[in-house]
């Protein structure tokens, strides 16, 4: 049961996810703060649930920490994270706040490892992605390294239908221009867009994957010491050619007025999926590792789609550091509470191994 005495505060909470956060939380007795510095939109929110609101901005680290104060745990929404994170933790760390948000951004997760000492020394806990980002992922990682405790390489990837919100596309319009990422040897190394191709079942049947930039290139490695990690999606040949020649133009995809422009007009176009349209959706989640010998183990889960993944997951996750009386310092959702998170949220199937 959670206990009523932490305050929880929503921030970013106008957002679509953000929305879906607050909406859960009151559903198990939780009153959150909700917050973010579009005032209208901020209050409206807060009136429809009976919440307290407050209204500002990330950019004085002070003033976030004054804000901060009384709050024992945030749920951090507003993205692009790679803008608002440090931010938010810095003042979490002034405030002795525990921290947790929704990104799946390898370099918040690398700032969170970072910070992770001074969050020891503050007793606070540090946790991005405790959505769908990196939630699946990371508890299916953690599974398959406990299978295999000598896997040298790691490959992870899902395949879902639901629809980019408008923060997660303004995160994958950044991901242009900085191009691909993967673990090799322990340290994470840039790449081609499109870097990779392979076929692989999600669960779903054979489709052509490709590796993208995705968070557990940071975190599945502190989940597991696995050195070698790439993550993949499904993309038809076609298109993952188109990706393969953007390559070329990378350095123009990265101009800020470029940016801005694909971001207004990509998130114009982007619109999460209603309640009906997310309870048809399912995410296949699958995983891989191997170790020197050529031994291989794959590991496969469906879980309800991510947008259900994340608001279920960002509660549930509350919900711990609300009784949480552990040490500080940075985590990863399967390191903070266990591997078996996954599997306890609604929508989620067994993990089959094979």
């Amino acid at each position: 049961m959670t206990n009523t005495t932490s305050k929880v505060m929503v921030y970013g909470a106008n957002g679509y996810t953000g929305e879906l956060i607050v909406a859960e939380a009151v559903k198990h007795q939780i009153k959150p703060i909700v917050a973010g510095r579009n005032k209208s939109a901020i209050e409206t929110i807060a009136n429809s649930h009976s919440l307290e609101s407050r209204i500002f901005d990330l950019s004085d680290t002070a003033t976030v920490a004054e804000q901060l104060a009384d709050i024992d745990i945030v749920i951090h929404c507003a993205g692009p994270f790679s803008a608002t994170a440090k931010p938010m933790m810095e003042a979490c760390l002034q405030s002795k706040t525990h921290y947790t948000d929704i990104t799946g951004e390898i370099a918040v997760f690398e700032l969170a490892q970072h910070f992770s000492e001074q969050a020891k020394q503050k007793g606070i806990v540090i946790c991005p992605g405790v959505g769908f980002d990196v939630i699946p992922t990371d508890c299916l990682a953690s599974q398959l390294k406990e299978k295999m405790p000598d896997a040298t390489h790691l490959a992870l990837g899902f395949d879902s239908g639901s629809g980019l919100s408008p923060g997660t596309a303004k995160t994958s319009v950044e991901g242009l221009g900085q191009g691909g990422k993967v673990r090799k040897d322990g340290k994470i190394i840039q790449v081609p867009l499109a870097y990779k191709c392979r076929t692989i079942d999600f669960g779903n049947g054979s489709k052509n994957g490709v590796t993208i930039p995705w968070g557990d290139v940071s975190t599945a490695y502190h989940s597991t010491s696995i050195p070698n990690i790439e993550v993949y999606i499904p993309v038809s040949p076609r298109r993952a050619k188109s990706m393969k020649r953007l390559n070329l133009i990378r350095w123009l995809l990265g101009l800020s007025f470029v940016q801005n422009y694909m971001k207004k007009k990509i998130v114009q176009k982007s619109k999460g999926p209603n309640e009906t349209q997310r309870k048809k959706l399912i995410t296949y989640v699958w995983g891989e590792v191997k170790n020197d010998k050529g031994d291989m183990i794959t590991g496969r889960i469906t879980t309800a789609n991510g947008y259900e993944v994340t608001y279920l997951g960002a509660v549930e996750v509350a919900r711990f550091l609300a009784e949480y009386q552990g040490p500080g310092g940075a985590f990863t959702p399967s390191k903070l509470i266990d591997n078996q998170l996954v599997n306890r949220l609604a929508g989620s199937s067994d993990v089959v191994f094979s």
